[in-house]
């Protein structure tokens, strides 16, 4: 166990040190998308009179506390992603890398794991970055409250190993050559469908819809923060999303810590 221990300790140092030579290209990556979302539909649409579903002077402030927490979550799932899967697409080319890494002295499944607590890490890293930010460009007042810290704490918490078990999934799955063909599959879809710009509750107008939805694990990070963020805006009970995101991390880890033994031993 010991062993075991320190074999994860060495790895996990290995890749911080990497993440702080890359530190600029990481607050980069996990910056740019939300924060070019919130500044041209919730600072430059006010300022030009235009709102997103109702005029600016009466929805401005209430769609950017519907916006910021949604764009946390997309910073924090997606950051996984790119921090799992995009380096396991390299590490499966043509280089097999990954090689290196499973010649630790653990089982496979727990450098695999290793590779998903990074990825948390990163996308815990990535949402503290992108909240302030978000929440200080809108034109309008954000209205943002954490009455219930320990809901914040556990959202955040399973938000990120969800995202970090997502992108394991997702690197042992695609293939090296198509990795940018999972973006415009999977990225785009997750974001646009995942509650970001919308509290779920609101597709209620669209039944069939918000049924589907469902399926797509960012609707539940995102309506998380906004029951622990802004607590005005509807969300799903605590407990449907608690349950969810808990359930989504069993079935994304199952799936891949499957694919990556499959793919280095099998």
């Amino acid at each position: 166990m010991g062993g075991t221990l320190r074999t994860v300790q060495g790895l996990l140092l290995r890749d911080l040190r990497v993440l702080r030579r890359e530190l600029w290209p990481f607050v980069a990556r996990a910056v740019a998308q939300p924060l070019l979302f919130v500044f041209v539909f919730a600072y430059v649409f006010p300022r030009i009179g235009q709102g997103i579903g109702a005029p600016a002077q009466a929805g401005a402030a209430d769609f950017a506390t519907v916006l910021v927490p949604g764009l946390v979550a997309v910073a924090v799932v997606f950051q996984g992603i790119t921090s799992v899967a995009l380096p396991l697409s390299q590490e499966f080319g043509a280089t097999r890398e990954i090689e290196d890494r499973i010649l630790a002295p653990v089982r496979v499944e727990v450098v695999a794991l290793t590779k998903v607590a990074f990825g948390a890490l990163q996308s815990l890293l990535a949402g503290a970055v992108v909240l302030p930010l978000v929440a200080l460009v809108p034109a309008g007042e954000v209205d943002l409250a954490v009455p219930r810290p320990g809901l914040l704490v556990l959202v955040a918490v399973l938000a990120a190993v969800l995202s970090g078990a997502l992108g394991l999934a997702l690197g042992t799955r695609v293939n090296p050559r198509q990795i940018g063909l999972m973006f415009s599959l999977v990225v785009l879809p997750l974001t646009f469908l995942g509650a970001v710009y919308y509290p779920w509750t609101s597709l209620a107008a669209v039944p069939w819809l918000q049924w589907l939805v469902l399926l797509n694990p960012l609707v539940y990070v995102s309506e998380g923060l906004r029951a622990a963020l802004t607590p005005a805006v509807d969300a799903m009970p605590p407990v449907a999303f608690l349950t969810a995101m808990a359930v989504a991390v069993a079935l994304l880890l199952t799936a891949g810590l499957g694919g990556f033994v499959r793919r280095t031993v099998g």
